[in-house]
């Protein structure tokens, strides 16, 4: 028998669909400049052709893809089935989709529209998630910020997305306050997950809690008009000047979440921990994929490698992601912290290429690592080393040598190659000849917000230009050599800063490394290694030499090694340009 109450909803669901235009190209609903090809008429140019006539685009057979719709179907078909894990806090899918309509509702009473930006500062927790569907219920688009930046930095952010509501935790009470002082007429709403607001820091802000409740439950939220419209904003890291903000549109948010599915091969229900940051990329869109298999979000507020043991014991968490130091520090931890998890964990490693090393020790200890790779112009991963059953039969390190390439395009983006970067030829598959890797597809970027040179130049050609210099394999796989900025040209012949760092982390002491290129009188330019030791290692800068000299060519050897802790981004990646800075200024050059 059918469950009339299930037809009703969805029913109801389904009407929330604005009616559709059907005279607009497709090239304008894909957001394309180009009309898409059409077939000549047969013996009149006037005649509409059999396969158009009559058979336009519907409300019936044409909706406008959105990852909202995920979590709407998560809560019709499994609304009671955990969706949410904070603490000793458990949510359902129903309950989940029900708080993410009165946020959207809270939204709109509170004068928010179609295009206006929510930025939102927050952690790993519940509202956060929420965010993720409730901001653009309305068609507003979500601005997450890095917890981890300086207060000029956000401030920015704010100004240059016009933001006109923030969702702040309560922990970030100075630039809470900095930004009232900055923008009087933006909106405060308050999450205290650990701590109450200040009332001399929040003085006018809404607590989320009492925000939420001011909104209906039952909210007829708006799906988008056009799948091209805006659904997020996040910016660049800006470390050669401000950041930039990279406009996602609904169409690759949706795809982008399906495709990171189709990678892992990722069942129904399965339990995701947020390991990695939720303003990094929206997540790798992992908030709409999490959605899309009705599967619990196991939130963490901040990383610590015991916690995510214990939560993956508690929990029965089955998939993670995470740049390579998060990997390295699970790597490397106690055993004794892995005790009890006896179940097969998947994670997912981007940032930079994993270390042989890591990868050979994630295998060790159970987990089973996919090296994927992307930019935040990509939504994140739009690539993965999609393993080869032949693979198997090689020995760990040839083994991990194939796994640490980038490898070859997502599912569901249209191509991913290697290119000359003046003739935008391919360049041939010998792992030698150097390209600049580009992509192209449905999993790109809008563009740059109010930044219409910088679009047209990284677009340049019909590719997204990363930046990325790299190499194809003759099996067809792309292996990134270097950022085009981190070559370094010694005596006339090019070094990969990667390729040194491979040896480095091929060392037992090794925790994290990094090359940069240091001014030399003689050659014009050398590597120098930064390295950050295991906990209780020792070793001197000549042994870290002679280490090196049995994997590299001997002009690639550091000329010199500094140790001690590397500076990081919030997302662990090392930030070079720092590095550079402590050369300069030892140099004076």
């Amino acid at each position: 028998m059918v469950n009339e109450t299930r037809v009703t909803r969805r029913n109801a669901s389904l009407a929330q669909y604005p009616k559709l235009r059907t005279d607009r190209p497709l090239s304008h609903v894909m957001g394309g400049s180009v009309e898409p090809p059409t077939l000549a008429a047969i013996g009149d140019d006037e005649m509409e052709h059999m396969f158009e006539a009559g058979l336009k685009r519907r409300e019936a057979n044409y909706i406008p893809l959105t990852p909202i719709d995920f979590i709407v179907r998560a809560a019709e078909v499994y609304g009671e089935r955990l969706a949410v894990i904070h603490g000793d806090m458990r949510r359902n899918w129903r309950q989940t989709y029900e708080r993410a309509r009165r946020l959207a509702s809270a939204l709109r009473q509170a004068g928010i529209e179609r295009g206006d930006t929510v930025a939102a500062l927050l952690p790993n927790i519940p509202p956060m998630i929420e965010a993720h569907f409730g901001v653009p219920m309305v068609g507003a688009v979500l601005n997450t910020l890095n917890t981890r930046l300086d207060i000029s930095s956000l401030l920015f952010m704010l100004r240059h997305g016009e933001a006109k509501a923030l969702i702040v935790d309560t922990e970030y009470s100075e630039f809470a306050h900095r930004a009232v002082l900055e923008f009087p007429g933006l909106r405060i709403i308050s999450v205290a997950d650990v701590m109450p607001a200040d009332a001399d820091r929040f003085p006018s802000a809404t607590d989320y809690e009492v925000f939420l409740q001011s909104g209906d439950p039952d909210f007829a939220w708006t799906s988008p008009t056009d799948e091209w419209d805006a659904i997020a904003l996040n910016y660049t890291s800006g470390t050669t000047g401000d950041p930039k903000g990279v406009v996602y549109h609904h169409r690759g948010a949706y795809l982008n979440a399906l495709s990171n599915i189709l990678e892992w091969d990722m069942p129904k229900h399965a339990v995701y921990l947020w390991t990695l940051p939720l303003f990094h990329c929206n997540g790798w869109c992992f908030a709409w994929t999490v959605a899309a298999r009705a599967g619990v979000n196991v939130c963490l507020r901040k990383f610590d490698a015991k916690t995510v043991f214990d939560l993956i014991r508690s929990d029965n968490v089955t998939h993670y992601c995470g740049a390579p130091i998060v990997q390295s520090a699970l790597a490397n931890a106690p055993v004794e912290w892995r005790d009890g998890i006896t179940h097969r964990v998947s994670t997912m490693v981007a940032g930079a290429a994993p270390a042989p090393a890591v990868i050979a020790k994630m295998k060790e200890i159970g987990f089973e690592l996919t090296h994927v790779y992307g930019l935040t112009e990509t939504y994140g991963p739009a690539a993965v080393c999609a393993k080869q059953e032949e693979w198997d039969a090689l020995d760990d390190d040839a083994r991990a040598e194939m796994n640490a390439r980038q490898g070859v395009r997502y599912h569901l983006q249209a191509a991913v190659t290697v290119l000359d970067p003046d003739t935008l030829e391919p360049v041939p598959s010998d792992g030698k000849t150097l390209g600049e890797i580009m992509f192209r597809g449905n999993i790109c970027m809008k563009g740059y917000l109010k930044n219409e040179r910088a679009t047209e130049a990284t677009f340049r050609g019909g590719w997204f230009h990363t930046g990325d210099l790299g190499v194809r394999m003759p099996d067809g796989y792309l292996r990134i050599r270097d950022r085009s900025k981190d070559i370094i040209i010694s005596g006339g012949e090019n070094i990969s800063s990667i390729e040194v760092e491979d040896a480095l982390y091929r060392h037992p002491a090794v925790s994290v490394a990094a090359v940069i290129a240091m001014t030399d009188p003689k050659w014009g330019e050398v590597p120098c290694a930064f390295i950050e030791l295991k906990e209780g290692a020792k070793v001197t800068a000549e042994e870290i030499i002679a280490h090196c000299r049995l994997f590299l060519a001997g002009y690639k050897l550091p000329k010199a090694v500094r140790f001690g802790e590397l500076p990081k981004t919030s997302t662990g990646k090392i930030q070079k340009f720092e590095l550079r800075s402590r050369i300069k200024g030892e140099t004076g050059d």
